[in-house]
């Protein structure tokens, strides 16, 4: 694969370019904040990002779901003082005793992980999670709970053992000796929630909407595919309605690209659709996707991928006057 100007390599559990190219140590961050209906709301949200000092690369925002996912890159100075900005004006505008979303949620901002791209670490990328986390818990009284590569607990690793049960699971739980947070206070913020703060390697955040509103074919499919019912390792899904459209779709995670791919995925889900005697509508990407994952995906469906090539990380970050990086391998 080629990326920029340089030759990518594989070194010390990263991807990084081969000598003679810049290779900067940037922290991208993809939180998801609890907000996808109301855009003033979600420029002010913004502005606390880029008032901080990082680059703001992309915004995605769906009404269905209430929710919002940014995506932005810094060195790790920057990238901690944007995080803790967003998470402030976060908690200070958006109240979850007043919201109703199909997206699983715990939290005002929900949901931060951050990713190690070029010459940064995944411990790199950890010791952010621990630094933002611990500031966020101990100024805004919320508790925050690490995950995947920065979770201590191994019964805590993963995202959605943190939300099982949405907020009144988690709020039974934190009385449990183990489960008290990594920061913060020991019960739910009262209209904020909690927040799950962590580290990972690149994910893609993906929909693939159905020709018919069939919820219980999408719920079936995304059960048939998913890694944890036995379907493809590494993708996590959910079957969810989209009242703003009248349409359902199949809502992916796919936490390795690079083993399960989009092809797959995208294959799977055709030929469990089908079944059902309907097609794939569309694709929607949330979020940036690293050009090799997309580029796998054109090899199957070059008319879907080619209406996400304006959502190349690696593109998007030198138009934003970034090097362009390739995403760090997952942890």
């Amino acid at each position: 694969m080629q990326g920029g100007e340089g030759r990518l390599t594989r070194a010390s559990g990263r991807f990084a370019y081969a000598p003679g190219v810049v290779d900067a140590g940037l922290i991208e961050a993809i939180p998801n904040v609890s907000e996808g209906r109301d855009a003033a709301r979600l420029d002010r949200l913004a502005g606390a990002i880029t008032t901080s000092g990082a680059t703001l690369l992309d915004r995605t925002a769906d009404p269905s779901h209430h929710r919002a996912v940014f995506t932005f890159a810094a060195d790790a100075p920057a990238i901690r003082a944007a995080a803790v900005a967003l998470a402030r004006a976060a908690v200070a505008a958006i109240d979850l005793t007043a919201h109703a979303g199909v997206h699983p949620r715990i939290g005002a901002l929900d949901v931060l992980p951050f990713v190690p791209l070029g010459a940064a670490t995944m411990a790199d990328a950890v010791a952010v999670a621990h630094a933002v986390g611990r500031e966020i818990g101990e100024t805004l009284g919320v508790p925050v709970l690490m995950y995947e590569a920065a979770s201590r607990p191994p019964h805590r690793r993963s995202l959605e053992a943190i939300r099982r049960g949405g907020l009144a699971g988690l709020a039974a739980r934190l009385h449990e000796p183990a489960w008290t947070p990594d920061y913060g206070p020991g019960t739910l913020h009262p209209t904020a929630g909690a927040m799950a703060v962590g580290a990972r390697g690149p994910l893609v955040a993906w929909n693939l909407v159905l020709d018919r509103p069939d919820l219980a074919l999408a719920r079936r499919i995304a059960r048939t595919i998913r890694a944890s019912n036995g379907g493809l390792p590494c993708l996590k899904a959910l079957g969810l309605p989209l009242a703003h459209t009248g349409q359902v779709q199949v809502s992916m995670n796919l936490t390795d690209y690079r083993t399960t791919s989009m092809a797959e995925v995208f294959t799977a889900v055709e030929i469990e659709a089908a079944r059902g005697g309907v097609s794939i509508a569309a694709s929607e990407l949330i979020g940036l996707v690293p050009r090799e994952a997309l580029d796998d995906f054109a090899t199957v469906a070059p008319e879907f991928a080619a209406r996400h090539r304006d959502a190349v990380l690696e593109d998007r970050l030198s138009s934003c006057g970034l090097p362009g990086l390739s995403p760090a391998s997952p942890d």
